[in-house]
């Protein structure tokens, strides 16, 4: 698989997060990605903090500083309207990539 496409699912997870939960500092997303797969996909906060970066770069995201719980201060995280458009572009091209594997799976 390009990385382009390992980039886009990890866009695509983040954004459904924040589409799905609201608010998320990045421990937050990284959490609830790993709940909801029930343990099969974790992402690494190597590989989350420069997506979420690019993502607010693009428009996707924003952020505000915030308190968690705890009394720390965190960065949250939000979806904007141009992350919502992208949330559905990214899941129809998701869909379709999963449409081509299973199509490759099942070839004989």
């Amino acid at each position: 698989m390009a990385r382009n496409d390992l980039q886009g699912s990890l866009d695509l997870l983040v954004l459904k997060t924040l589409s799905q939960r609201g608010k998320l500092h990045g421990y937050g997303i990284v959490l609830h990605i790993q709940r909801a797969s029930d343990d099969l996909l974790r992402v690494e906060e190597g590989s989350l903090y420069p997506a979420l970066h690019r993502m607010e770069n693009s428009g996707w995201i924003g952020s505000e500083w915030a308190l968690t719980e705890t009394g720390r201060r965190a960065k949250y995280y939000r979806l904007t309207a141009a992350g919502r458009r992208r949330l559905r572009q990214a899941e129809g091209d998701f869909e379709e990539l999963v449409k081509g594997v299973q199509a490759v799976m099942r070839y004989s």
